[in-house]
């Protein structure tokens, strides 16, 4: 009790240590569905009532994202937080804060960071009840921004080549043709549709729990903000949405934005290496590290290095360090956030010209019928003569590259002829119409961008094939397609085998292998073809590291999977007639519906193992937000997959459930006199 008083001391004098914000000067008005819009007179106040209106509705979320960041949560977790935590140290990301804070970040949004960060400190301080590691509190712009780093940074695949390095396995190259089962966006303007009016949908796939899951949020000030849009736990700002003027998407991008590379040491000098003619000494750093051993939490230190090349770590067979431009640069939110603001494409394109985001596609559209997309990254300008998709020595400053792409030299397509950009974590030299692609020539191999089709990017554009000019209701047909293109060609798992099987010549499982064949490749809750398909699909993985490339399964092992599907089924149905719906479901707390979607479909969804033999959906189709810019306005549209609280005891915690699982939306306003009308409750935070 003694630590608890004590920890709302020092949260109230953070609070009132700072320019204050007067809660009563910033109103929250939930609409039918808990949606937050929050109005105030500055950017300012609208963060600190973000903050509020967030915690109320999943303080626990955002605790557990800036936990991340911030090397404690391990603290909350245990054992299962100490890699986020090692890794947290790891980047740097409390130095460079130190180092880029001061000077980088604006006034502006300087602002913004620590009305937020009061917003949540005063959220603690009367709901200490629901804090779960004191010593995060109170949070502060390093907190925060520290968090954002760690993010960033993952984005980058750096957690993924730490994880490499440490389990000695630098060997292993990530194949091209594995493409993320991310989102999709696309958009089209007065050249496609029937209305002449421009389209844009942005459709997110993301778990639909956790740090990374999307919440739903209206932000508007008397100093240009007006913006609806999505944002994950601890964003001061929407990341993804529209506002008057314009909309945009992002999804997942795969160019190579992070390098590893080997040290040459000295053959007796301890921590020496060599960088062409000279040695230079690695600079010793320990991670601070709390382990559980037996319910005891015990302090222990990680050795780690720093070269000239990055943060560096060692294993069995040497040296090694990891550079990306994330490990760089701070401003990421900051560049959102001025996105939010932005007026029309020059203004959103001077903004990308901050160079911030170490990644992500864009897609835009916005009312001055203008569409565009690009591959955004920061991508390293790299010596040539080097294979960058392995390591590389790390011996010679030709390696140490200092400088990126800037904007302008990143694959992009502004207003094409043919009238639309799609794209959906495939090649960005398809995102259009054959003569409107950016040419892959163009572009240093070495930038790593993808080459590779998926069955979303294959299905978007044989459906987008099929409409000389479309309307709206065409647009949404295509939002809400759920069907595999023919021949489906998922590239880490290629199974067209399947249709070339003769089912007579295996009868005890021929009704299977007749019901996959003649499946109208839909993934439908009501779809028995399906059903069969996502037991099979699980079934068929513990194959997948038997066959070698192009992984083309063949008919031995697909025949076992169907025969361990049959197996399944009966074990748990007690019937091999399972449709997709009963066999998975979307579920949050009591409630169960049966859910469409398969990996790799534009309503795609990942599940994972629920009860009694069911799957429950845990990632794929999350936030959806469609936005049609007509002379009169945007109309926005907008659909999440739960609802938008995290407490059982709430109305909205699954409240949209029905809407999702039946492909439908809920229409939402950027007007302020129709949100107060509609409005259920309105109040001020504390």
């Amino acid at each position: 009790m003694r630590k608890l008083v004590c920890l709302l001391v020092v949260l109230s004098i953070s609070w009132s240590g700072t320019t204050q914000i007067i809660p009563t000067e910033v109103e929250i008005v939930r609409d039918a569905y808990g949606v937050p819009h929050i109005f105030a007179k500055t950017d300012a106040q609208v963060a600190y009532g973000l903050a509020w209106a967030h915690a109320e509705d999943d303080f626990k979320t955002i605790q557990i994202a800036y936990l991340a960041g911030n090397n404690l949560l391990s603290n909350y977790l245990g054992n299962a937080g100490l890699g986020a935590d090692f890794v947290a140290q790891f980047i740097g990301s409390d130095a460079l804060f130190e180092e880029r804070y001061e000077s980088e970040i604006s006034p502006e949004y300087k602002k913004i960071i620590r009305a937020y960060a009061q917003g949540l400190n005063r959220y603690a301080e009367t709901h200490p009840e629901e804090i779960l590691v004191n010593e995060l509190f109170p949070i502060t712009e390093k907190e925060m921004m520290r968090y954002a780093q760690l993010q960033l940074f993952i984005s980058s695949k750096g957690d993924q080549w730490v994880s490499k390095i440490v389990n000695n396995q630098l060997d292993f190259t990530f194949p091209k043709e594995e493409a993320p089962k991310g989102s999709n966006t696309f958009a089209f303007n007065s050249a496609k549709t029937k209305d002449k009016n421009t389209y844009l949908a942005i459709n997110t796939h993301q778990p639909l729990d956790g740090p990374v899951s999307w919440y739903e949020a209206h932000l508007c000030s008397e100093e240009g903000t007006n913006i609806l849009g999505a944002l994950f736990a601890g964003s001061p700002n929407i990341l993804i949405g529209a506002n008057e003027y314009l909309a945009w998407a992002h999804t997942v991008n795969q160019p190579d934005k992070t390098d590893i590379f080997a040290l040459e040491m000295h053959p007796k000098n301890k921590l020496s290496y060599r960088v062409d003619d000279t040695y230079l000494t690695l600079e010793k750093r320990k991670a601070q590290l709390q382990i559980n051993l037996l319910g005891i939490p015990i302090k222990i230190q990680k050795k780690y290095y720093q070269s000239i090349y990055g943060p560096t770590l060692k294993n069995k067979s040497g040296f090694y360090a990891v550079r990306t431009p994330a490990l760089f640069e701070i401003r990421a939110l900051e560049q959102w956030w001025r996105m939010n603001k932005a007026k029309n494409f020059s203004e959103f394109y001077k903004i990308l010209k901050m160079k911030a985001l170490p990644g992500y596609n864009i897609g835009y559209a916005d009312r001055n019928d203008t569409i565009f997309y690009i591959s955004n990254g920061l991508l390293p300008k790299r010596a040539k003569g080097y294979d960058w998709e392995n390591v590389v020595p790390g011996n010679t400053r030709k390696t140490l590259w200092t400088t990126t792409y800037d904007i302008e030299e990143l694959p992009q397509i502004i207003q094409p002829s043919s009238g639309y950009v799609y794209n959906a974590n495939h090649t960005p030299f398809r995102s259009s119409g054959q003569k409107d692609n950016p040419i892959q020539e163009n572009f240093d191999e070495a930038m790593g961008f993808e080459t590779y089709d998926n069955n979303r990017s294959t299905r978007l554009k044989e459906l987008i094939n099929q409409y000389d000019r479309l309307d709206y209701n065409d647009f949404k047909t295509i939002k809400y397609d759920h069907q595999y293109p023919s021949p489906y060609t998922f590239s880490w798992m290629n199974i067209n085998y399947l249709d070339r099987l003769d089912s007579s010549l295996y009868p005890d499982i021929a009704v299977l292998i007749e019901r996959l064949q003649t499946w109208d490749r839909k993934a439908a809750a009501t779809s028995l073809g399906a059903g069969t398909f996502a037991v099979f699909y699980n079934e068929l993985r513990p194959f997948y590291r038997k066959v070698s490339e192009p992984k083309i399964i063949p008919a031995t092992f697909i025949v076992q999977a169907l025969r361990n599907t049959k197996k399944y089924l009966l074990k748990h149905f007690n019937t091999t007639e399972v449709t997709l719906g009963e066999y998975q479901k979307l579920v949050r707390g009591t409630k169960e519906l049966p859910i469409f979607g398969l990996p790799d479909v534009i309503t795609a969804m990942a599940a994972r193992p629920h009860k009694e033999g069911k799957v429950k959906v845990v990632s794929g189709e999350s936030y959806i937000e469609l936005v049609r810019f007509t002379p009169e306005g945007p109309e926005i549209e907008s659909v999440i997959s739960y609802g938008s609280s995290d407490h059982p005891d709430s109305p909205h915690y699954s409240d949209q459930m029905e809407l999702y699982a039946q492909f439908k939306t809920k229409k939402m306003t950027l007007d302020k006199e129709t949100v107060y009308k509609e409005a259920q409750r309105i109040y001020n935070p504390k």
